[in-house]
């Protein structure tokens, strides 16, 4: 095989061509594992200077496939725990749910203790949840009209998004491993193919991107952790049912710009439909608190000042990925983002 640098430029051409090809063909083989090659990339970018810090000891350097192996077990158990907490929590509220349709279709449906309070309509309300709802008969129709043919199709639904995603994890936590134990091996060709192909330019793109990516996971990732365990004991200080499973799901909305409002909205309505309505006004003025601070002077200092991308373009990259990439766009949208802004400040500068 004939060397690029002795090589003909129509051999070059041909190479060239050769590759492109090969490469569409690579990742049109590789496209329902595209997600989870991804995923493993962004993993191993934030967690390597931990891992790196790891190996400086020279007794732990030579256990380098255990401390490969620990480092993925910890990011299973990160995604593993949680899911699992609501999988019980909802196994439990399954079992509660088969109950409760039960009771309603041979008691009826009891109206709820807030709809009594109402200031006006109270008696036409009344009326109307007598005559549809409290009668037995008229409760197990509606039963069954609202679960006749639906829950098996949910049930496939889910179980087939569930394997779905069952399978990149896995793939993500494999690829993982081996981006761990290979890891400085892959940079160095990486680093010097981009030399080669694009200049000290492509070194610089490159390490744009690393450097996105750890203060993108820095500003979402961590940030959003914290206000999920900031709310979630606000939740359990202010009586909300499974504060846990709450906080946990204000850590995973708060990593997406405006998303957590969402979840502590529902956290406070809960509340006031419960007759707590000053806790739920509490609760709301914090959560906005929280996310104010965190929004508008956390994170734009941990982004912008590793990607010296204004907070502007930011918001764009993270709203933008997340439109056109879905959860993954997080990370891969301001880091497009940090690598055309440095393109362009190379490109515009005298």
């Amino acid at each position: 095989m004939p060397d690029l640098q002795t090589s003909t430029p129509p051999q070059r051409v041909a190479m060239g061509a050769l590759a492109l090809i090969l490469l569409l063909l690579g990742l049109f083989t590789l496209r329902g594992f595209l997600p989870a090659l991804a995923w493993a990339a962004i993993f191993a970018i934030a967690l390597w200077p931990l891992y790196q810090r790891a190996l400086s000891n020279p007794a732990v350097r030579r256990h380098d496939v255990l401390v490969a192996g620990a480092f993925t077990l910890a990011v299973a158990l990160v995604f593993i725990v949680p899911v699992g907490l609501v999988g019980v929590q909802l196994a439990r509220e399954g079992h509660e749910a088969a109950d409760w349709a039960k009771g309603a279709q041979e008691h009826g449906i009891p109206e709820p203790a807030a709809l009594r309070k109402l200031p006006f309509g109270q008696a036409q309300l009344d009326g109307w949840w007598k005559q549809n709802l409290a009668d037995p008969g008229e409760a197990r129709a509606l039963v069954e009209r609202v679960g006749h043919g639906r829950a098996g199709n949910m049930g496939r639904a889910v179980g087939e998004q569930v394997t779905r995603r069952l399978t990149i994890f896995v793939f993500t936590l494999l690829t993982l491993f081996f981006l761990f134990k290979e890891g400085a091996g892959v940079s160095n060709q990486m680093r010097r193919a981009a030399i080669r192909t694009f200049g000290p330019h492509g070194e610089r793109v490159g390490l744009q991107i690393i450097t996105s990516v750890h203060g993108t996971v820095n500003g979402l990732v961590l940030v959003g952790l914290g206000e999920g365990l900031v709310l979630g004991v606000a939740y359990a200080v202010a009586g909300v049912p499974h504060p846990t499973i709450f906080g946990a799901l204000t850590a995973v909305a708060a990593m997406i710009p405006f998303a957590a409002p969402v979840v502590f909205g529902a956290a406070a309505l809960l509340l006031a439909t419960d007759g707590s309505a000053a806790w739920a006004i509490g609760l709301f003025l914090t959560g906005m608190a929280v996310t104010f601070i965190a929004d508008h002077f956390i994170r734009p200092v941990l982004i912008g000042g590793a990607t010296k991308l204004p907070f502007l373009w930011v918001l764009l990259g993270i709203l933008g990925g997340v439109e056109a990439w879905g959860l993954i766009g997080l990370f891969l949208g301001p880091a497009i983002m940090a690598a055309l802004i440095l393109l362009w400040r190379e490109w515009a500068r005298e």
